[in-house]
């Protein structure tokens, strides 16, 4: 009697837990077809996508000429289409061939990141399905801006089919300066800027960061049974060389030494988990960058950096500036050109740099950005589609 007793107790808890795991499966927007069919149904639609445009297994484009919609434009961000091209790579304009049709592929990175609006002639809506990471510096917001202020402009619908931020449980780092705006930082927004990109759809019209903003037509698909105390793992990788949940969550603390001497292992298997120079005084690690189809030319082609494996550590919600002072710190001694002529853009500000170089603590440099992520989080709230982190 015993052992049926346990043998039912195992049996419920196992049933229990597998319709709570059901009950709770993420449903991202593109998902919801039902939320937006009616929107696009009958109408000349264009698309904002790249490979991470998925309906469960299907690509949105075959799901939605599957249901009779006409997609008569695509348009592509930074690494194209299928993903695949290295950061800083002009795309060129393509087609697709899909049942004996042929569908446009307009780049919207490179010499042309605004489109023209004869590229938007006789589209009625435009739908945005991208997956982003959540920093300030990654160019998926950027492409979804510049697409709201054509769209703005023209009148023309737009539709983000919103996406889990695997970064959304927190908000850190400093306050984008106007002065300093730039394809990498286009908002007044710290660098981890806690919110979906429907979310910030929201944000930037609601704060006017788009001419004409009165006359767009935004309309958000939200994701079901997620929220902002949710962690999500990402299953396509966002960018050639984001392979991994760890990647992701250390990108905007790494991303920080894009414009510096250090490498953050472009060129190698961990890109954006390990640090390295070759003048980087501990030498109990190391790798050497190679010309990969993801990163042609990285820092250091065939040489042997020195520095930091974080491919096992565990990632703390937040900027995490020891690893930017401890590499200063050890480089400086040579008398190198540390930061390079562009940390401003990816740091948003030209203090970040004079902090470092004066030798303000981490400590005092994250009390210095309190006032106005504090600020930030205040407008945020208006914005926010999902139940928050705090």
């Amino acid at each position: 009697m015993k052992n049926k007793l346990i043998y039912f107790i195992v049996l419920f808890l196992f049933i229990f837990k597998s319709y709570s795991n059901t009950e709770k499966k993420i449903i991202v927007g593109s998902e919801r077809l039902d939320q937006y069919y009616e929107l696009i149904k009958n109408k000349y639609v264009g698309l904002l996508i790249n490979h991470t445009s998925m309906v469960a297994n299907n690509h949105l484009i075959d799901t939605l000429i599957s249901q009779g919609i006409n997609i008569i434009k695509i348009f592509t961000p930074e690494h194209g289409f299928k993903g695949n091209i290295e950061r800083g790579k002009s795309i060129n304009n393509d087609e697709l061939l899909i049942s004996n049709k042929k569908i446009p592929i307009i780049s919207m990175y490179g010499k042309n990141r605004i489109p023209s609006k004869e590229n938007l002639e006789n589209i009625d809506v435009i739908i945005y399905d991208i997956q982003d990471v959540g920093a300030r510096f990654y160019t998926y917001l950027s492409a979804m801006h510049n697409m709201m202020k054509l769209c703005a402009q023209l009148e023309i619908q737009f539709i983000v089919l919103d996406r889990p931020n695997p970064n959304g449980h927190y908000v850190d780092g400093p306050i984008l300066e106007k002065e300093y705006k730039s394809y990498v930082g286009m908002h007044p927004i710290p660098i981890v800027h806690g919110c979906t990109l429907g979310e910030m759809a929201q944000m930037i019209k609601g704060e006017n960061w788009i001419k004409s903003t009165n006359n767009l037509d935004l309309k958000i698909i939200k994701v079901k049974n997620w929220d902002h105390t949710v962690k999500y793992n990402i299953p396509i990788k966002p960018s050639p060389n984001l392979p991994n949940q760890q990647s992701i969550l250390l990108y905007p603390s790494l991303c920080l030494f894009e414009p510096t001497i250090v490498s953050i292992g472009r060129g190698t298997k961990s890109p954006f988990q390990i640090i390295g120079h070759p003048k980087y005084e501990t030498k109990e690690f190391s790798f050497i960058p190679k010309s990969v189809e993801a990163e042609s030319k990285p820092k250091f082609l065939n040489q042997i950096c020195y520095g930091i494996n974080l491919i096992n550590s565990k990632v703390e919600s937040k900027i995490d500036l020891k690893y930017l002072i401890m590499f200063y710190n050890s480089l400086n001694k040579n008398s190198i050109d540390f930061f390079g002529k562009n940390f401003y853009k990816i740091a948003g500000n030209k203090k970040l740099e004079e902090q470092i170089k004066n030798g303000i603590s981490e400590k005092e440099i994250r009390n210095s950005w309190l006032p106005g992520i504090n600020n930030y989080k205040t407008m945020r709230k208006k914005y926010l589609l999902y139940k928050d982190f705090e």
